[in-house]
């Protein structure tokens, strides 16, 4: 079926990608990505999603850990951790193609009581081969991707099973924290909105603990222990990875990107830069424009 899967997959991917290489499905949070080459290093904030694999190869590095997977495997995110990434293997002949689902938080919810858990395995990240029934729902869900009328009649149905089956799946026990009210996991991603949507002003700590309903010592252990990072150290990668975007896809010089995203010194933006990226700003800049 996974053959099947990826000749669907990539049949609408080589049709619909755009020119980031990810194409959007009519599914929300439902995406194919599609790359021709071997990418650069990509620093990102994960949602919390699931990545199946097709075809191709990447590398996942989290602060604790470090994932390679490929063909029939599949990565679970489960809480809003930052990631370094890089497709590893892919080419004009033989792309990379991954089909990947943010989870709704609001489908978890209402599935709680109605899927049995899962193993006990409640690793924020990890890597495990394709689960049948997760695999059988996304086959049903990708033939209808140039069915757009049936799409939006049936593509609910299909998208809360596929959230069924991964509650049941090895990876539920993480997966079911991010829709338990009032789990440690859920209480951290009321602070994680906040940093997503305001990274560009001071935040104070206790304005945080406030938003998770824990005080400032609890607050600190259960961030650290879910997002693998602290607050400041969580905002601090939110505004490098929004700084580098502006600079690299919106063309925005290098100190209005650091006063954007609320950098006071383009020194220092600059040094951080260099080290969360192995590259000055500058130099990313410049090699930007090289390969336009």
């Amino acid at each position: 079926m996974r053959d099947t899967l990826l000749d669907l997959c990539r049949r609408y991917a080589d049709t619909h990608a755009d020119h980031d290489g990810v194409a959007a499905t009519g599914v929300p949070g439902l995406t194919i990505v599609r790359s021709l080459h071997p990418g650069e290093l990509q620093a990102a904030v994960s949602r919390p999603l699931i990545a199946m694999l097709l075809q191709g190869r990447k590398r996942v590095t989290t602060r604790l850990d470090s994932f390679e997977y490929g063909p029939g495997e599949t990565m679970v995110i489960a809480a809003d951790v930052p990631t370094v990434s890089q497709i590893t293997q892919a080419s004009i002949s033989a792309p990379y193609y991954s089909l990947v689902m943010e989870f709704d938080v609001a489908i978890l919810r209402e599935l709680q009581g109605a899927a049995p858990a899962g193993p006990q395995y409640s690793a924020s990240v990890c890597i495990e081969p394709m689960d049948a029934d997760v695999m059988d729902v996304a086959y049903r869900l990708a033939r209808l991707f140039e069915q757009p009328a049936a799409l939006k009649i049936l593509g609910e149905g299909l998208l809360r099973e596929m959230h069924y089956w991964l509650l049941r799946s090895v990876h539920g026990t993480a997966i079911r924290a991010l829709g338990a009210v009032d789990s440690h996991t859920e209480r951290v991603s009321r602070a994680v909105a906040i940093l997503r949507k305001e990274f560009m002003r001071s935040i104070r700590v206790e304005e945080l603990a406030d938003a998770a309903g824990m005080s400032v010592s609890v607050f600190h252990q259960h961030f650290r222990a879910i997002t693998t990072l602290s607050p400041l150290q969580f905002q601090k990668q939110l505004r490098l990875i929004n700084a580098r975007r502006l600079m690299l896809t919106d063309g925005v010089g290098i100190a209005q990107a650091a006063y954007a995203v609320g950098y006071a010194s383009v020194s220092q933006f600059t040094r951080e830069y260099a080290r969360m990226f192995a590259a000055p700003p500058g130099r990313d800049v410049r090699m930007a424009k090289v390969s336009a």
